[in-house]
Order: C-alpha cells, then structure tokens, then sequence
C-alpha cells in the first residue's frame, strides 16, 4: 500500500510530503518530496542589496531567525574587513542563545503531539517561548521577522532595562528546563515511544551531512562554537552536549542539556558585556571587493553556511545558503524503511526540520 503523508499532515511540521510503502503497518521505502515551500531565495536575492538581505533570510528558519541572520552578517564582514564592536557581539550572543532555547521550547511541544501526550505540554513550551518572545519584540521591535543583524554589528542598541530583563528571564529557565522533563520523562508512554526509536549511528549521520542535536545525539560531538570558535564565544565556559544512544530520546535529551548551557552562556554574556557602539562605521550601500567567502555557525538545527560570491558590486553575484535541516532530513530517511507507520512520525519529529529552510 503506498501512503501520502502530507504535504498537509501536522506531523510533518510543514508542507512536506512523504510518499509511504507499506506493508501491513510495517514501513518498506519512505521518499521525501519538496518543492512546496520552495521561494527561490537565493535567486530572490541577487536583486537586492546587501542590506536589504536579512529579512529575507528570516523567512526561512522562521524559528531560529537570528540564527540565519548571523551567518550571512558575519559572511559579508569577513570579506569586508568590518571590525564588530565589542557590545554588539555580546548582545547578538545573548539572542542567539536565547534563540537557540526558544526553537527548542517550539520543537519540545509539538513533539510531545505527535508521540500522544496531547495537551500540557505543547501549551507550557509555548508559554515560556512567549516569555523570550516578547524580549526580542521590546529588543528588536518585531516579534518574528527580526531584522536586528546587518554587517557591522546591529541595528540599534538593546532598550534600557534589557540586562535585567534578560537575567530574569535566564535565572528561571533551569526550574523551567526540570519541569519539562518532570512532566514526559518518566511517563510511560513518552519513554515506549523515544527510546530505541529511530536510532541512528555516527559515522551514517556524518556521511549524510548531518549536524546539531541531530548528529550529537548519534555520539558525534561537533559544536562550531566550540570548534571553530565565533564571535566572543571563545570567552565562555559551556560544554558540548551529547548522547550515545541514537535514537528519539538521545535527540530530546541533547536539546535539554543544550538549554542549559545555552543559559549559562547568557549568564556569562550578561556579567561580561561592555558599554559602546553596536554598529562599526560603515556605509548602508556597501560594495564588497571581489571575491568569495564561506562562513558557518552553529544553527539551532546544525550547521548554517552562507556563501557569497562578489563581483565588486552592492548586489552579491551569487549567495549559496546552507540548510541544516536539509541534511538532517535526507539523514533521518534512511532509518525510516523497517519501523512501523507511527515510529515513522516520533522518528521524523525527533529530527526537528523546518520546512522554510529546508525547501527554500
């Protein structure tokens, strides 16, 4: 029997579709099909200037917005030779990490959804999403299309109060993070429905690209703000999280320990975050030299890159945007074949795609 899951189905997080063989109940080949959300972003963009860029690319992971703007701002300073102040890296630390917690409370919810446990849970990740949510509206002035990185630094400085608003916020999320695994861990049905579902080993995520939770949960532990240090991140004191299992309740367990070093980073950012500009001097119309440059950093899902290629003008030639939900999708693929029909949807919310980036 051969099933359409999606392109409408919730479980698939967006408009993907699956096409499903059965047998019985048993799931013989699983194809993922995009082109449903496709925009054409990175032809989009070859018309615009380079400022008028990171709005664009909110739209794709419209979960982890910053997180896409980081990339591609960094990109444009590394060929531009433009020194970011100080402040302005500390504060675009501070929202990426509080970012970083936000996409995971908005995976956490939905996930619990789709493995049963309807109700409790979903309203309390999106409750304290809200609480972050309306931080970044009083910081950036919009609540989901932020528009706050552009090269050089940002494109204001935080509003007064934001150090203590955002140590409030901070100094509450561990008691937040230990009840939410109060609440799935130990029940009965969370635990039959994540726990050897889905397991995938190291060696197969890395031949797929994979990154992120989704990789680190497979026992491989790369971090690029550990690895290839970025920004101020060299500054602070956190660990990498991983797990060795594998399976959908590795890639859960990873994201609640990745929270809480997200928290003690903030915290450090917060202590550590000098006064001054947040913006170097540099021009609105920017010309980049010829040339090309690649930057990556490590995205709430993975490995986000962004390539650009100049021809001196204030247009890129050519921008290449690297998805780490692509990747992670093409990865989980192959553990589909074999499991049952409602593994196959703990399995793909486990991955946490998101279908603006990955079908761009």
């Amino acid at each position: 029997m051969e099933l359409n899951l999606g392109p409408q189905h919730p479980a698939t997080h967006g408009v993907l579709r699956i096409v499903v063989t059965l047998d019985g109940e048993r799931v013989v080949k699983a194809v993922p099909h995009l082109g449903y959300l496709h925009r054409g972003v990175e032809k989009i963009v070859e018309d615009l200037e380079y400022f008028q860029i990171p709005p664009i690319l909110d739209r794709m992971d419209y979960v982890a917005n910053l997180n896409n703007e980081l990339s591609y701002v960094m990109a444009v300073e590394k060929l531009a030779g433009l020194k970011v102040p100080e402040r302005a890296e500390y504060v675009r630390v501070i929202l990426l990490e509080f970012n970083r917690i936000m996409s995971h409370f908005a995976w956490f919810g939905p996930f619990t959804n789709d493995l049963g446990l309807f109700g409790t849970a979903f309203l309390y990740g999106l409750r304290e999403r809200e609480y972050i949510q309306r931080l970044f509206e009083r910081t950036t002035g919009a609540r989901m299309h932020y528009n706050y990185f552009t090269y050089g630094g940002l494109r204001h400085d935080v509003p007064d109060g934001f150090v203590e608003e955002a140590s409030r916020l901070a100094n509450r999320l561990p008691a937040v993070i230990d009840e939410f695994e109060y609440m799935v861990e130990e029940n009965e049905v969370f635990r039959l429905r994540t726990i050897g579902i889905g397991p995938m080993d190291g060696q197969t995520a890395l031949n797929f690209g994979a990154s992120g939770p989704f990789l680190r949960a497979s026992g491989i532990p790369i971090d690029l703000r550990k690895d290839e240090p970025y920004s101020v991140y060299d500054r602070f004191d956190f660990k990498v999280c991983s797990a060795s299992g594998g399976d959908c309740f590795a890639r859960y367990k990873v994201r609640m320990d990745e929270m809480r070093e997200s928290v003690k980073i903030i915290q450090q950012a917060l202590e550590q975050m000098p006064d001054g500009p947040v913006r170097a001097k540099t021009t609105r119309h920017i010309k980049l030299p010829k040339g090309e440059v690649y930057m990556r950093t490590e995205h709430a899902r993975g490995e986000f890159g962004a390539y650009i290629v100049s021809d001196g003008g204030e247009r890129p030639y050519r921008l290449k945007l690297r998805s780490p939900s692509l990747s992670n999708l093409m990865a989980s693929c192959v553990l589909l074949p074999g499991m049952v029909l409602p593994d196959l949807i703990a399995t793909v919310a486990s991955v946490d795609i998101v279908l603006g980036c990955t079908d761009r």
